[in-house]
């Protein structure tokens, strides 16, 4: 019955950035709840996550493997046939991230390689009709995101696709650096144009009339793309879904929101924006890859991007099997735990008026005409004295913690008395609100 129940919702669209979907907010107002949620997984999976990044002896592919390791099209869409990831569990997806504390899932419906991931009517060239899976795990994340209120999300490769034989790449002395050559050498006789008609635009609409509301669709390289061929995506978009937020990869100039891949913005002056970042050196799934990124660096980067105003999307690459590496698994459970005391520092703030402090950073919020500033630390001083600019009418309370701390103010600042030892191993988080 519960199963019922979320389908009708979301034939009728109810599920979305916190509001029916039929009514068409403004800008402001849908990506005011995007950014609330500040926290969001990437998921990069795909045929190539079967080879684990290995191919013929070398180990360094990941998502380009079509491209990296020079695979004609007949010999990837044969190895797409064999593709059948049968540990594949949405509900166990969904409830990682869940248990991260990440609100939205981007998962790449279709990447590079021009494979739809998802069941794609107008084009055989997806996981449905085109390898052994024969299952749309797109329509079953759909209904695991909707039962745990996560937004479910997508990615598109707008301006690369290998398969088809209409998509140039690269300009100058960098002429086709992006396209398949191998089988499609003529750049110049390629028409963008015919792609957009013929692949983009009828997935396009089959992603966002059979999946339930997206909340955002998540446009990956716009290469050759026009802005007015652009702008014509995202009329067609808000056409069918106003509410959905899109970033500013659909076309020059373009977007709801600007995209930082791999680099956190070093100040707030960007706005609105999100980081998107891996946890490894790789955004596919590379066995051979082991340089995991701590979790407390992740927790770190996490709150020294929501101090900037920005949202965080960490990614995970899923094995050929359709799960998890445990890398990735554990690194999310610590962040998960982490959240779980200190959420409140991250969910529904905004960028600190006061920029970067030697020990850590700082995010704020108004509740109830009251402001709150979280001070997350990421080295505990020596001196267990923590200096801030004053503030009157201060309490402090340390998360996680029934130790007490007392605030001193004086002309210089305010100075904050630390307990000798952080409460968290990660990030410990000090709030801080004014009466």
């Amino acid at each position: 019955m519960r199963k019922i129940l979320i389908l009708n919702l979301l034939s009728f669209g109810i599920l979305s950035w916190g509001v029916a979907q039929p009514k068409a907010l403004s800008t402001k107002s849908k990506l005011a709840s995007w950014e609330d949620a500040r926290f969001g997984m990437f998921i990069h999976w795909g045929i190539y996550s079967k080879a684990g990044g290995e191919w013929k002896g070398t180990i360094n592919h990941a998502e380009w493997l079509q491209l990296t390791a020079k695979i004609p099209l007949a010999g990837y869409t044969a190895y797409a046939k064999t593709f059948n990831p049968v540990k594949f569990n949405a509900d166990e997806w969904v409830r990682i991230a869940k248990d991260a504390g990440m609100k939205y899932m981007v998962i790449t419906a279709k990447h590079h390689d021009g494979f739809a991931m998802f069941n794609s009517p107008s084009n055989p060239y997806n996981i449905v009709q085109g390898s052994a899976f024969k299952r749309d795990p797109l329509k079953e994340l759909s209904v695991a995101c909707a039962k745990e209120d996560i937004k479910l999300c997508v990615y598109y490769s707008l301006g690369r696709d290998w398969q088809d034989p209409d998509v140039p790449t690269g300009k100058g002395d960098k002429i086709g650096w992006r396209s398949n050559l191998i089988d499609f050498p003529n750049e110049a006789g390629k028409d963008l144009s015919k792609y957009i008609e013929r692949k983009v635009k009828p997935q396009i609409r089959e992603l966002l009339t059979n999946y339930g509301p997206i909340g955002i669709l998540w446009f990956d390289t716009y290469e050759h793309i026009t802005k007015e061929q652009g702008q014509e995506l995202v009329d067609l978009i808000h056409s069918i879904q106003p509410n959905c937020i899109i970033n500013n990869r659909v076309g020059p100039d373009l977007g709801d929101y600007t995209v930082s891949e791999q680099k956190i913005l070093d100040s707030a002056d960007i706005k609105p924006w999100e980081t998107c970042y891996t946890m490894n050196n790789h955004w596919g799934y590379n066995k051979a890859d082991t340089n995991y990124k701590s979790a407390a660096s992740l927790v770190q980067n996490l709150v020294d991007i929501a101090s900037k105003g920005g949202n965080f999307l960490l990614n995970v690459g899923p094995t050929g099997e359709g799960v998890f590496p445990d890398q990735s698994i554990n690194r999310l459970k610590a962040i998960g735990e982490w959240m779980k005391m200190n959420g409140e520092a991250i969910y529904g703030t905004t960028a600190s008026p006061f920029g970067k402090f030697d020990w850590g950073r700082c995010t704020k919020k108004v509740e109830n005409g009251k402001t709150i500033y979280y001070l997350s630390v990421f080295k505990w001083p020596k001196d267990r004295k923590l200096i801030i600019p004053q503030m009157q009418n201060q309490n402090a309370k340390l998360l996680g913690s029934s130790e007490k701390i007392s605030i001193e103010i004086n002309q210089n600042g305010s100075t904050i008395f630390l307990p000798k030892n952080p409460v968290n191993e990660l990030v410990s988080v000090i709030k801080v609100q004014q009466e």
